[in-house]
């Protein structure tokens, strides 16, 4: 009986063990195939410690490998990722292990705002099809971010763009990111004597996925460390292949997992007090306060619906500003309101035949995004304000739909039909593209576009064409294209800036990399030669192009340095300067033709930037542009230099300052009078009270001045015989915002803004409110 006893006991202390320690991953040995143990009833305290006993019974993923600067090598500290799963909720516990001292960047930062610091990326391919990843970040203090990541390099619907692979994205790895989308998940972190530990759950609910009893999920691990520049990854990732995400781990066989129902619905409460002087001179302001509400609705694992009702589509945060005064289209700015940002990146385009801001005030709005088999579904129906109707009696209605369907071997093909209905006006447009990957390192993307509107001079139609190949190399790449596009074609919903062009671009990269430890890291540059010619008219040859060489170099530590050389040449549109004449004198008698030059050639520029490694305390970027440049509204030869300085400081955990300095010459070749000067700084000053507890005030002042347009010969310019006088304006801007946000959804927004011009001409001596504002934003999530 005895040794039956100690038998059951040896086999007791033998078997336990043995079946709750899960099995080692080796990401560089290339085990990625990770079954992901299920764990039914563990009790977890989330506070960033892994101390529970359910974290012995997690798959382990060790044995990271660097990707930046320098792909293919041991990570040089160790990182250790435990993964298991439970009905309602996946769980990762991270350690970070720092070799080099006490180095680790952590501050009590802002949702998002994590960049400038260590931390950990988890991507989920929920759909197990390499296209688009869940992106789930934290600090070594626990402090959020997330978004999504995709391969697709298109132009983003609400304001995502990049370059291919093989051109000015050395870097595939960056794909196309967007934080603005905000998912409920819960983490925790703590700094630890030789490193950090994080505690991430991430419920289903927050999640959309397969439709399948038991399906394989995509799962990359990313970790950034600050001090040396480097980011590493579990699953090896080498640049020599056109999709980062392609090159993931699996979590193999999650089963019978539970969202229960998904219903959220946000009620929100605005109100906004806008002042301005009246016809008296006195200071009134406007009470506007507004009731509506978000609703989500999750009709299956994969398909979400979302609507609301007289939305907020306030954004809390005014746009940086921009040199506007020598741009000939129109510049663009992303996105930032909640109710676009649900699945956003399905509607996605390889042109930007999307854009979100073109509905600009909604009363009402309704949306389907998801997953249907192997097709991408995304849909817009919403009704815009009669403000912004052309006869103003209408409520103009935009639909968006937006069709991607998965191919064989990561490949799509897509569908795209948008619409802007306002009375007898119309835009329509309805599109089809693929992409298509080949070779492993290639990919060839394409896209037809055909345009029909009626804006009260009669239907017209018009049309949109691109062709893109696209090589990833690790040492060679390059990114070629080729675009279309009639002076018809309108997309009323979408962002195409310029029309009335046949444009070719030819981009070749070469990357070098530097033995581990040496002080230089990576070094290289890309070559570029581009050509515009006029649709209807290309037998005249090229009206605009350029050479182009940009080198660029990663040195030990972080530090990054940039250049370019540029040869450009332009021509004017005498279309553009139909309306243009010149006199002698604002008294002269009569007027003369204003004479078009043909063309600018041999306009030469050039650049130089750097920027720090993300110290402690610390990161500053500098460049620097100069060179010759067409003065467009002039018709005439000129040369500009502008310097850009960004310092993003961080004096304290809690504390953040952010300064940027733009300022911008153009001066006249012919007599080296300055024509235009512009001068924007901006200061950003955020302190993070508590997690959900967030103060900001930013201040922006843009001054900007342009002289009285004149021609050549000295001449001054008349528009409709009107003298374009000269112009200043000294703006000053001032934002400050409590925010109190326990959770996305639920959140309070007390804010102040104000306007002034500064008559003091930069001095400060004479402010002039021109407007103000109080606002009040206020909402809670109810989640069934």
């Amino acid at each position: 009986m005895r040794a039956f006893v100690c038998a059951g006991l040896f086999v007791s202390a033998f078997w336990t063990p043995l079946t709750a320690q899960a099995q080692t991953y080796s990401g560089i040995s290339r085990q990625t195939d990770v079954a992901i143990p299920r764990i039914d009833g563990a009790e977890l305290n989330l506070d960033g410690a892994l101390s529970e006993g359910v974290w012995e019974r997690a798959a382990r993923l060790t044995d990271f490998s660097q990707y930046q600067p320098v792909d293919g090598r041991p990570a040089s500290d160790p990182t250790e990722v435990f993964v298991w799963y439970a009905s309602d909720a996946i769980h990762f516990g991270v350690r970070a292990t720092e070799l080099h001292g006490d180095v680790v960047r952590a501050t009590q930062a802002n949702r998002d705002n994590i960049a400038s610091e260590d931390h950990i990326q988890i991507l989920l391919d929920t759909q197990n099809d390499n296209r688009i990843g869940y992106l789930f970040g934290v600090n070594p203090l626990g402090v959020q971010q997330d978004g999504t990541r995709s391969d697709q390099f298109g132009g983003g619907a609400g304001g995502r763009s990049a370059t291919g692979g093989g051109s000015r994205n050395i870097n595939p790895l960056d794909g196309s990111v967007d934080l603005n989308p905000d998912y409920s998940f819960e983490s925790a972190g703590r700094l630890t004597a030789n490193g950090y530990e994080v505690e991430i759950r991430i419920p289903f609910k927050s999640l959309r996925y397969q439709d399948l009893d038991v399906q394989d999920w995509g799962i990359h691990v990313l970790r950034r460390v600050q001090h040396s520049g480097f980011q590493d990854t579990w699953a090896p990732a080498i640049r020599a292949n056109a999709s980062f995400l392609a090159q993931s781990g699996k979590l193999t066989g999650l089963r019978d997992m539970s969202r229960g129902l998904v219903l959220d619905v946000t009620p929100t409460v605005t109100s906004a007090f806008s002042g301005a002087e009246n016809p008296s001179s006195d200071w009134e302001y406007a009470d506007d306060t507004q009731f509506g509400a978000d609703v989500k609705w999750g009709i299956r694992q994969n398909l979400v619906l979302n609507g609301t009702v007289n939305p907020d589509f306030s954004q809390v945060e005014a746009d940086v500003g921009q040199v506007v005064l020598n741009e000939r289209f129109a510049l663009f700015f992303p996105d930032k309101r909640p109710f676009f940002l649900e699945g956003l990146e399905l509607f996605d385009t390889p042109g930007q035949m999307i854009y979100t801001r073109r509905i600009i005030a909604p009363i009402a709005g309704a949306k389907v995004t998801g997953k249907v088999g192997k097709l991408n579904v995304a849909t817009i129906l919403a009704a815009d304000d009669q403000e912004f109707s052309a006869s103003g009696d209408n409520h103009p209605l935009f639909s968006v739909v937006r069709l991607r369907r998965d191919l064989k071997g990561n490949n799509t093909a897509g569908a795209v039909l948008t619409t802007r209905e306002d009375g007898d006006f119309y835009s329509r447009l309805v599109g089809t593209d693929a992409r298509i990957y080949h070779g492993g390192k290639y990919f060839l993307e394409g896209q037809v576009v055909g345009s029909w509107s009626e804006a009260g001079s009669g239907a017209v139609s018009g049309s949109f064409s691109n062709l893109t190949w696209d090589r990833t190399g690790r040492r060679w790449g390059f990114n070629y294209s080729l675009n279309a596009i009639s002076p018809e074609f309108e997309a009323a919903a979408g962002f195409v800036n310029r029309t009335d062009i046949v444009s070719g671009r030819a981009f070749n990269r070469l990357s070098f990399y530097g033995k581990e430890g040496a002080l230089v890291e990576t070094i290289g540059g890309f070559t570029g030669i581009t050509r515009i010619w006029q649709y209807a008219d290309t037998g005249r040859g090229p009206i605009e192009g350029s050479e182009s060489v940009f080198p660029s170099a990663t040195l030990r530590g972080g530090w990054r340095l940039s250049g370019s050389l540029n040869r450009n040449f332009f021509s004017y549109n005498p279309a553009t300067y139909a309306d243009y004449d010149v006199v002698a004198s604002p008294i002269a008698a009569s007027a003369e033709v204003f004479e078009v030059p043909d063309k600018e050639t041999n306009q030469w520029s050039g650049s130089l930037g750097v920027t720090t490694p993300t110290f402690r305390l610390f990161t500053l970027s500098l460049s620097s542009t100069f060179g010759q440049t067409p003065i467009f509204v002039e018709a005439s030869p000129g040369y500009g230099t502008s310097y850009s300085a960004v310092l993003d400081a961080r004096p304290t955990s809690a504390v953040r300052l952010s300064f940027q300095m733009q300022h911008y010459t153009l001066n006249r070749k012919v007599d080296d009078s300055q024509f235009s000067r512009e001068i924007i700084p901006r200061v950003k000053v955020e302190y993070q009270l508590t997690p959900d507890i967030f103060f900001r005030v930013i201040a922006q002042y843009a001054s900007r001045e342009r002289s009285a347009l004149k021609d050549r010969n000295g001449r001054m310019i008349r528009v409709n015989g009107v003298p374009i006088e000269a112009s200043q304006t000294n703006d000053w801007r001032m934002d400050w915002l409590f925010s109190y946000r326990p959770n996305p959804g639920t959140l309070l927004y007390l804010g102040y803004g104000t306007t002034m011009e500064d008559a003091g001409q930069r001095r400060f001596e004479n402010l002039q409110r021109l407007s103000d504002g109080f606002f009040l934003k206020l909402s809670y999530l109810f989640r069934v």
